[in-house]
């Protein structure tokens, strides 16, 4: 049975109860990963027939808050929640809810496809998210349909709009660069985006899963989107952060930021700050490494003693990599997990 909403706490964590890393990065923001499953199959994210997990083998939403207490309690600020799709995860709200209050904790953020926002977006405003992210990789509703094989772009457009109305300090797409897919459009989301008043933040191609053909095709780097852009736009850099890997553009005279996520050409691991942990329990320190250590197993064990979980999330800061090679393995990837088992 799901338990009742805590109150607010304002309780402090202890000063000195913080992850850092042998190389001196300190892990301030998780991303947690509430299920593996999801209502698109888009086409670079999984195989078109995917085996998703037992429900068994799946982190229970209490198990996702236990989880999250002890990051927080070690000094993570942030928290991303992803899938899968998270809003297809029976009860998502009510985790969110209880995440939103945790003490320390001081940005509760999602990450979507969209398809479920107009229903769900007044209820992720109350129970605490203050930003979105929305991955949109085409504003075309035939070419839509064929990157994600399943989606409706009407319902992700609609999704967009019900989130601004329900008023979220900050909303961003997401797209990912696709050479002869949506190279072609970057402008037209851009000019989106601009429209709408929101972000924007265009996303390397990332070898996860084996697709049965190589990646490099398609793969089209964030210098080459920023030039198309900059045949449309004036861009400004910026310093700005959102806490991400993401570097920023300003458009003068727009609301609108206009990010890259570069993990082939502008690695980004010097500043890295986050780790991810799956809908399994697997806690992964590095993004671009297989190497993971098994929560699951720990929280199910010592149902009412955090100690071991904790010991184990400090230890995982002693094999985080330094940084990874996303370049070399567009044609053979190395990382056998798909996206959305890893979280988005």
């Amino acid at each position: 049975m799901l338990a009742p909403t805590p109150p607010l706490i304002g309780a402090a964590r202890p000063a000195d109860a913080v992850l850092v890393d042998k190389y001196g990065r300190q892990v301030s923001y998780l991303r947690l990963s509430i299920t593996d499953r999801c209502d698109f199959r888009c086409h670079y994210c999984m195989a078109e027939e995917m085996e998703f997990l037992p429900r068994a083998q799946v982190l229970t939403l209490e198990e996702c808050l236990r989880l999250a207490s002890v990051f927080v309690d070690l000094g993570v600020s942030k928290l991303r929640v992803t899938g899968g799709e998270p809003l297809v995860r029976r009860n998502a709200i009510w985790l969110l809810e209880r995440l939103a209050r945790l003490p320390g904790l001081r940005e509760l953020v999602l990450t979507t496809n969209g398809s479920q926002l107009a229903r769900y977006a007044p209820a992720l405003r109350a129970a605490g998210v203050r930003r979105i992210n929305i991955s949109l990789d085409t504003l075309r509703a035939e070419r839509f349909r064929q990157i994600t094989r399943v989606g409706d772009l009407s319902r992700v457009l609609a999704g967009i709009a019900a989130a601004r109305a329900a008023g979220f300090e900050r909303l961003k797409i997401n797209a990912v660069l696709l050479r002869g897919v949506n190279d072609d459009e970057i402008s037209d989301l851009v000019h989106f985006a601009v429209a709408q008043e929101i972000d924007i933040a265009f996303i390397e191609q990332m070898p996860f899963g084996e697709l049965g053909h190589s990646r490099r095709p398609s793969f089209l780097s964030s210098d080459e989107a920023l030039a198309l852009l900059q045949a449309d736009f004036v861009l400004v850099p910026s310093a700005e952060t959102t806490g991400g890997p993401a570097r920023y553009w300003r458009i003068p005279g727009q609301t609108t930021r206009v990010g890259f996520i570069a993990p082939h050409s502008h690695n980004f691991c010097a500043a890295c700050n986050r780790v991810r942990v799956t809908a399994r329990g697997e806690l992964f320190p590095c993004l671009g490494s297989n190497d993971a250590v098994h929560l699951l197993p720990l929280l199910r064990a010592h149902p009412a003693d955090d100690a071991l979980v904790r010991a184990a999330i400090a230890q995982s800061m002693g094999f985080k990599a330094r940084g990874h090679d996303f370049g070399q393995r567009l044609d053979a990837p190395q990382l056998v997990r798909f996206m959305s088992i890893t979280g988005g």
